[in-house]
This record gives structure tokens, sequence and C-alpha cells, in this order.
């Protein structure tokens, strides 16, 4: 497959084109709205290294909830099934800035990739790493092998200054007794890793250690096999919010979206997929993304059904 999946991304970019600029790009956040939502991109990171990427691979985009991929994963790494005290595994079934589950649920989050669940996250986080700035970014950077990755400034700022929900849940969560560094802390630290930037090719590198059952890219082991498979088992029932059911029937692959229009896929054994298009559809997911995934998982067959 290998020697022929330049064409077939070729191909896939050619089968999207009429969707190309669709949707709607986020608008709550200042800055991502001035995106312009034209462009496509997307990449493949095989397990053996090798790279693949066709149209806007290259350029530069706000990560956002992809980020709690990598933040579940260091914890997990740091703190082995702690974090599962504190979190749930659960589909959410509700937006992914929802409040109404948590009170529902005595500030315990229905999954770690729904807001709510990713601040515990952080919040975790910083426990183990205080006084570290981002340890999602030094990730991002050694998996991808691009030290020039950093934080979008404008974005982070952006998304604090428009941040009153977040700052609810996270107080909420507190109120619960599941928070406990400062609430403005653990907002800092989550709004920084969403606001990384990083290309199709980029994120693709840096997901490529589920796909190898946890090994880094240097070769040392981040997460046991069994710990990546739950990665990829949380991202599938729940890296979509109200869409994973849709994202599983249409496409077949653990996965992460975020408003930032990304998708980072996972194929275990075989590649991760990192594909973005601005445009969101109607539950926030990118609309180019998920059409180019399902083209891309039909050519191949790559579904894990």
């Amino acid at each position: 497959m290998t020697s022929d999946l330049q064409g077939v991304l070729d191909e896939v970019y050619e089968a999207v084109r009429p969707v190309m600029g669709g949707g709607s790009v986020a608008d709550y956040i200042p800055r991502l709205a001035a995106v312009d939502p034209d462009q496509f991109g997307i990449a493949v990171m095989t397990t053996d290294g090798e790279r693949f990427a066709a149209g806007d691979a290259a350029v530069d985009f706000s990560i956002q909830s992809i980020s709690k991929v990598f933040s579940l994963a260091l914890v997990m790494a740091g703190d082995g099934d702690e974090i599962w005290q504190r979190v749930n595994r659960e589909p959410s079934g509700a937006a992914f800035n929802s409040l109404a589950q948590l009170e529902y649920k005595r500030g315990i989050p229905r999954n770690p990739f729904m807001n709510a669940g990713a601040l515990v996250v952080a919040d975790h986080l910083l426990s183990l790493t205080p006084g570290e700035l981002s340890p999602v970014l030094e990730f991002v950077r050694a998996e991808s092998g691009n030290p020039e990755i950093s934080v979008d400034a404008l974005t982070a700022a952006s998304e604090l200054s428009h941040s009153d929900r977040n700052s609810s849940i996270a107080h909420l969560l507190r109120s619960f007794g599941n928070l406990t560094n400062d609430v403005d802390a653990v907002l800092a630290r989550y709004v920084e890793q969403c606001a990384i930037a990083m290309t199709c090719e980029d994120l693709a590198a840096a997901g490529a250690f589920l796909a190898r059952r946890g090994v880094r890219a240097d070769g040392s082991r981040l997460l046991s096999s069994n710990q990546a498979r739950r990665v990829n088992a949380v991202m599938l029932t729940s890296g979509f919010y109200d869409a994973a059911g849709e994202f599983a029937y249409r496409v077949g692959l653990p996965g992460k979206s975020g408003v930032g229009g990304g998708i980072l896929a996972i194929v275990p054994d075989v590649c991760s997929i990192c594909v973005w298009g601005p445009g969101l559809d109607g539950s926030g997911n990118s609309l180019t993304g998920m059409t180019a995934l399902a083209e891309l998982t039909a050519r191949t067959d790559w579904s894990i059904f």
C-alpha cells in the first residue's frame, strides 16, 4: 500500500474538492473565525517512518481539542490509571462544552475529551509537571521532529478572553472537589495546549506513537501496549462528541477532532493520519476532513471493522 499511498492521497484530495470550503469556521474564538475556510490538507505517517501528504498539509493550524489526546497520554504515562478515578470513559452524547452532565454526575466528567474531562486531565498533568511550560508542546516537538512548533499567542489570548464557559466548568469541577489546582492556572495550561499551531504533517508524526502501540519516535516506550489500546478505544467512542457514532460508521478508526478543523486518526500497527479543513459541520467536526477520511478508508480498507 505504501508504494501507492501518495497516489491514493492525491485521489482523496480530488474527491473532496466539491466540499472544500463547506461548513462554518468556529466563530466563538475570534482568531479561528478569521481562518480561510477554502484550505484542506491531508498527511499520513506510517509506523516505519514514511511520510505522505497532499494539499495544504504544510500549513499551520490551531490543534485545539486534538491536544487532549496528548495530555491524556502524558497523564497515563506519568500516573498510570489514576486519572480514571476522576474521569469516566463513556460517550457524552452532548456538546463538547456541556455543563449539564457534569452537574448530574456530581463533578465526574463523562470522558476526557469533552471540555470538562480535558480540564480535569489538565489539572492532573499540572500536578505531575508543576512549573513546566506546556509538556504537551514539548512532547509534540519531540515526536514530530520539529522544534519550531509553538503556541499561537494570539489564539491563546483570543481563547482566554472568551473562556467564560470553560471557567464556569472549571469552577463547577472545583466545587465538587475534582480540580485541585488554582482555576486560573488550569485554564491557562489548558488554553496553552489548545493554541498549539501545527501542520498536518507534524501532527500525523506526533500522533504516530498510538499507531506504534505506545512507542515513541526515538524507540522508547511512553505507554504500554494496553494503555495505547485504551487511548485508541476512548478516541473511537468519544473523540467526536455527539458524532462519535457517525465517525465510527463512516470512517471506522479511532480519532479526535478539534474546532480548528483538524482531525487526527489512528490505524493501529499501520499509520497515523491528520486531515485539516477549517469549515465545521453541525457537530463541530471538519466537514471536509470527515469526508476525506471516509474516502481514504474506503480506498484502503483501513477501517478497524
